[in-house]
């Protein structure tokens, strides 16, 4: 079944911009594509009852989203809307970069970059398993086997793309070419974890981010590190702050002039003019730091 439909970005947005940033994003490759202008995304639905593709286009003032796979129109809309950062009303931004000369120019030299997501909560837990202690290539590797074995592949707009597997198949992983034995035991947690409600991204965002990053470090082989970065990158949380990241503190120094990273006080000093927008800003300043 094909659906298609519009979303309007209520505020700066760019479609380009958010292309670019795929581009050199490393979770990105696979399941997601930019060679033609547009963005396809292919990823298994938030309710878990299948997986969809999607082409994403700009479509005059409004984004047009064509749709295959699985997954009616509201659940497709509002999955796309959050990866996009489109499910929220930035009307007030430029409010936001008033306050701050420094974010205004990030923004502006970003070409109105809104944050792109891990396609669910879920996926991001899967990749920070799969992720850590080895390079990204072989990363990218074990994922897109694991997809094209244990997930679907649909043709998204004439790309064949992979959508990584559902968490009742994942739970039943019993071993893996390239993943020792304790990332699949790690795996199989965070499939359990998204079958019982524990990384729905609503539930997530809504929590107070210490009561959310707890409930996401009960995960076997989730640390404090992904827990923020599951929390900040895959909910569509606008407005939290990834705990004690180390390459945000080093960009604010940098950004700010500050003689080096910048210290805790500094980031609580400095950030608190860029809310409700901390989290976006905090993507502007790691998207600099990387293309610089």
């Amino acid at each position: 079944m094909t659906i298609s439909f519009e979303i309007e970005p209520r505020g700066p947005f760019s479609l380009a911009a958010a292309s670019r940033f795929i581009a050199g994003w490393p979770p990105a490759e696979g399941p997601t594509d930019t060679s033609d202008g547009a963005v396809r995304l292919c990823f298994a639905l938030d309710s878990f009852a299948g997986h969809a593709g999607v082409t994403v286009r700009n479509d005059g003032d409004a984004i047009r989203v064509e749709a295959a796979g699985d997954g009616g129109e509201d659940a497709l809309r509002a999955q796309v809307g959050r990866i996009l950062s489109l499910d929220h009303d930035a009307s007030d931004l430029g409010e936001v970069l008033e306050r701050d000369s420094v974010a205004a120019r990030l923004h502006r030299e970003a070409d109105a970059l809104r944050p792109v997501l891990f396609h669910s909560p879920y996926e991001a837990a899967a990749w920070s398993i799969i992720s850590a202690r080895i390079q990204h290539a072989q990363a990218l590797r074990i994922r897109t086997e694991l997809s094209r074995r244990l997930g679907q592949v649909l043709d998204v707009d004439g790309v064949e793309m992979a959508a990584f597997p559902l968490p009742e198949a994942l739970a039943e992983l019993d071993s893996f070419s390239g993943l020792p034995d304790e990332k699949v035991r790690r795996l199989r947690a965070v499939a359990e974890a998204a079958l019982g409600g524990k990384l729905d991204p609503i539930r997530l965002r809504e929590a107070d981010p210490a009561d959310a990053l707890a409930a996401l470090e009960e995960i076997r082989g989730i640390g404090p590190f992904y827990a923020g970065l599951i929390l900040v990158r895959s909910t569509g949380a606008a407005d939290v702050l990834p705990p004690g990241e180390p390459r945000l503190m080093s960009a604010i120094g940098d950004a700010y002039d500050l003689g080096g990273a910048a210290t805790p006080d500094q980031l609580a000093s400095i950030t608190e003019a860029w809310r409700p927008y901390r989290t976006w800003i905090a993507v502007l300043l790691r998207a600099s730091a990387s293309l610089g």
